[in-house]
């Protein structure tokens, strides 16, 4: 990487699929090359946690959180706040989730999905580490048990991969969370998306690839990776209408402040 490629994190991926198996060390390396100095890998089902683990702990560059996904919850075990909360102890656990509802493909499920997220939630609270929320065709739903639970307490939380409603971004950016801008940002049709985008504070922005989903042009369709979180956050810079290298700096500041352990295992390193 030259000195002059301005730096940025991939706020979400899934390095433990198999879709990456055997090729960790050469995606990191291309990651590296774009200016995709970190990346955050997300453990969907609790059980995969030593493998997520492993990951974390064998490359410098990545962190990890884990949680149950919502589309998992109704087949695997359900989540203790006792043992998400024992999880913060490794000092590249970064957050908790991804969590949250998705009615898009499991609505029958709802119940215990809500039941979920707010254990996910109080783990966040009490930890100080971010929530990563996860929502589809749930809006109403997920900003009533957000207002809730910030009631009984506050947190933190990104809207990973946000692509849901004007009235939820509004409702997440007035908690304080944070929204997170994925390929589906950059896909041409996703103006509207952008507009949602666009209003939002620019202190309230992170970059991510959900990788390896979600693939911005011009690799829609194929495998997303780490490397690729770049073509988002150079469409980002656009939407803000601000300079690449200046709308990096500002994501990278964003995702320090919310992810503050990574920043902290960084600044010891």
């Amino acid at each position: 990487m030259s000195n002059t490629t301005p730096q940025i994190t991939d706020s979400h991926c899934h390095l433990d699929f198999p879709d990456f198996d055997g090729e960790l060390d050469a995606v990191i390396a291309r990651a590296a090359a774009a200016g995709v100095t970190r990346m955050v890998t997300i453990c969907t089902k609790l059980k995969n946690e030593p493998t997520v683990r492993a990951i974390a702990e064998a490359h410098a560059p990545v962190f990890y959180a884990a949680g149950t996904h919502p589309m998992s919850v109704a087949s695997e075990p359900m989540a203790s706040y006792e043992e998400l909360v024992a999880l913060a102890d490794h000092p590249k656990f970064v957050g908790i989730g991804e969590t949250g509802l998705d009615y898009h493909y499991t609505a029958e499920s709802a119940d215990v999905q809500q039941q979920s997220l707010r254990v996910h939630i109080a783990a966040a609270r009490d930890t100080k580490l971010p929530l990563i929320i996860h929502a589809r065709a749930a809006d109403d739903d997920m900003a009533r048990i957000l207002r809730e639970e910030m009631q009984n307490g506050a947190f933190s939380c990104v809207m990973h991969c946000f692509s849901s409603s004007v009235e939820l971004g509004r409702a997440a950016l007035d908690l304080g969370f944070y929204l997170s801008m994925s390929g589906i940002a950059a896909f041409p049709k996703s103006q509207e998306l952008r507009d949602i985008f666009a209003e939002a504070p620019i202190d309230r922005i992170l970059v991510e690839t959900d990788a390896p989903y979600l693939a911005p042009p011009p690799h829609r369709g194929k495998r997303n990776e780490p490397a690729y979180s770049a073509l988002t956050a150079q469409v980002g810079a656009t939407v803000f209408d601000m300079d690449y290298a200046e709308f990096a700096a500002q994501t990278q500041a964003n995702f320090d402040r919310l992810f503050w352990k990574a920043a902290q295992v960084e600044a010891a390193a």
